[in-house]
């Protein structure tokens, strides 16, 4: 299996994240992450979807997807040719001792300090996967007390804009 990242624009009504994360229960993909927002079009939200699946019922979601009435717009996103983030708070043990150790990780990995007590920290950062992994891995050893991650958000690269492109999309019509 392979992590894929939909771009996925709807129509901003009720009920649009439900029927959407109800036909990839259907078919039994779990969603790894999922972030929903608005555009720069008030009646449009994008769904980033990020799913580890092989590439064949990748393909079969994205066709339902697509035949769903409020669904304008599903584009993969590649990794090269887009640009992906993902926010995280990391709560870490950090008493006298190891406080200067888990600062100079914080440090290399230019995130931030947001919250301090006596024996802990919360940690901020906004990255990539592979940085989130790699953060987590060198905080380790110094004792994690929670993690809370925010679902990827991700936009493709240069000027083209697929919202654009989906307000061009002609609507279908009932019957």
């Amino acid at each position: 299996m392979t992590r894929h990242t939909l771009s996925v624009l709807v129509e901003n009504e009720p009920g649009v994240l439900t029927r959407v994360a109800g036909l990839f229960a259907r078919r039994a993909f779990n969603i790894t992450t999922l972030a929903v927002g608005p555009t720069e079009h008030p009646e449009i939200s994008r769904m980033t979807i990020v799913v580890d699946v092989d590439k064949h019922p990748l393909e079969q979601v994205t066709k339902q997807l697509n035949k769903l009435v409020q669904v304008l717009k599903v584009v993969e996103l590649e990794p090269d040719s887009s640009v992906q983030r993902q926010l995280m708070l990391v709560k870490v043990r950090a008493d006298e001792l190891t406080r200067a150790g888990v600062l100079e990780v914080v440090t290399l990995f230019r995130a931030h300090v947001v919250d301090v007590v006596p024996d802990a920290v919360v940690i901020e950062t906004i990255g990539t996967h592979a940085k989130l992994t790699a953060l987590l891995a060198a905080l380790e050893p110094y004792g994690i007390k929670e993690i809370v991650k925010g679902g990827t958000i991700a936009i493709g690269r240069g000027a083209k804009s697929i919202t654009d492109r989906a307000l061009d999309r002609p609507k279908p019509t009932a019957g």
